[in-house]
């Protein structure tokens, strides 16, 4: 017996002589260690089952009742008010600009990802872009718009640049605070978070199907219309859908961009919360409800989609 009260049970090796002691556990120690083991993970997800309710699903819950509960009960005025011609116009203008700058992050985005997968393309340049995709992606908010304002603003530097070479972008039309120019500032990070979700999905297409096409006879237009596109569908849709969200439910770089001189859901609910003139929280909560339900549409269509595109993947 060891000192620890531990029994030791000598063995015989294969010859006959003898083998190291080995160690036996009492069954209540390597019970409790089991037992431990398994109930780490679950209060790690504990917590995060948690976090989820008290900062996702409370505050929709408390949303949704401000919605339809005014100072007599139950009312729908608070629902219907949406579509008054002011709020009407924000949900336009925002799903306007969500839609836009989702494009142009699915345009450029994938067109940058396709020619950085290229077999002749520089090793070096797809870690280049991939890492200032990284960066860019998390850029957001006053610092963007700052960067924005100093590059394209009425007094910026590329303004400037351009206006001694005869050309006055704002005299064109052009203006950094409209939806024109949210939609520019956007790109700036719809672009490379685009590029980030159809990388893997550009990688997922075998050689093996363009050598099969081309030794049938088809074009590369064929090609594409045929196979790549119908095989990326899924992911371009889905990352369509991110975007969309991405750019809809913004707030900060919109603000500080156009000093909410530009009407759109998120400004609106700023203003009816916090406004010095005019503050009633039943018609922001009746404004989050209207965004959750067009984000709800939206995340049931992705996942549709994803699930779709995971056979592609296996």
């Amino acid at each position: 017996m060891s000192q620890t009260g531990e029994t030791v049970k000598p063995q015989l090796g294969s010859l006959g002589g003898p083998q190291a002691p080995r160690v036996v556990t009492s069954a209540g120690s390597g019970g409790f260690s089991a037992l431990a083991g398994r109930m780490v993970p679950w209060f790690f997800v504990g917590l995060f089952l948690l976090f989820v309710v008290a900062f996702l699903i409370a505050p929709t819950v408390v949303l949704v009742v401000q919605t339809f509960i005014g100072d007599n009960g139950f009312t729908l005025s608070y629902l219907t008010g949406l579509w008054d011609y002011q709020y009407r116009i924000a949900f336009e203008n925002s799903i306007i600009l969500g839609v836009a700058s989702a494009f142009v992050g699915l345009v450029g985005g994938t067109f940058l990802a396709y020619s950085t997968l290229q077999p002749g393309a520089p090793p070096i340049l797809r870690s280049i872009v991939t890492s200032f995709s990284a960066v860019a992606t998390n850029f957001a908010g006053v610092p963007l718009a700052f960067a924005f304002i100093s590059t394209l603003g009425s007094l910026g530097m590329v303004t400037i640049a351009l206006k001694h070479i005869g050309i006055n972008i704002y005299a064109m039309g052009f203006s950094l605070y409209s939806l024109t120019g949210l939609t520019v500032t956007f790109a700036y990070f719809q672009i490379p978070l685009m590029l980030i979700i159809i990388t893997p999905a550009i990688e997922g297409l075998r050689a093996q199907w363009r050598e099969a096409s081309d030794g049938l006879g088809a074009t590369s237009l064929q090609y594409w219309r045929l196979i790549g596109l119908p095989i990326l569908a899924p992911s371009l849709l889905g990352g369509f859908l991110l975007l969309f969200g991405s750019a809809f439910s913004a707030f900060a770089t919109p603000y500080a961009l156009t000093d909410g001189n530009i009407a759109l859901v998120t400004i609106d609910i700023s203003n009816v919360l916090s406004g010095n003139v005019m503050s009633d929280p039943q018609v922001g909560a009746a404004l989050s409800t209207g965004m959750i339900l067009v984000m709800a549409v939206v995340l049931i269509i992705y996942s549709l989609t994803a699930r779709y595109a995971a056979r592609w993947r296996r």
